[in-house]
């Protein structure tokens, strides 16, 4: 498990192995999360690298008929 510190400016940095692993890149933005006492960063994907990543995804039994608005 990665650890990180809290700077006085309160500034953190993301591990190298998690850089890579995510294929960060510097100024890139990421979204802040706050969700049950956690912090999440989410990167931005610009909606072009999106395009079709959820292709082949099997949408059968996601939810019922009456739960649909």
């Amino acid at each position: 498990m990665n650890e990180v510190t809290i700077s006085s400016k309160f500034q953190v940095v993301i591990p190298r192995a998690v850089r890579n692993q995510l294929k960060l890149k510097a100024g890139q933005k990421l979204r802040v999360v706050l969700k049950g006492g956690m912090i999440n960063l989410v990167p931005e994907v610009p909606i072009m690298e999106m395009r079709g990543f959820l292709k082949g995804m099997d949408i059968s039994g996601i939810r019922d008929e009456d739960e649909r608005l």
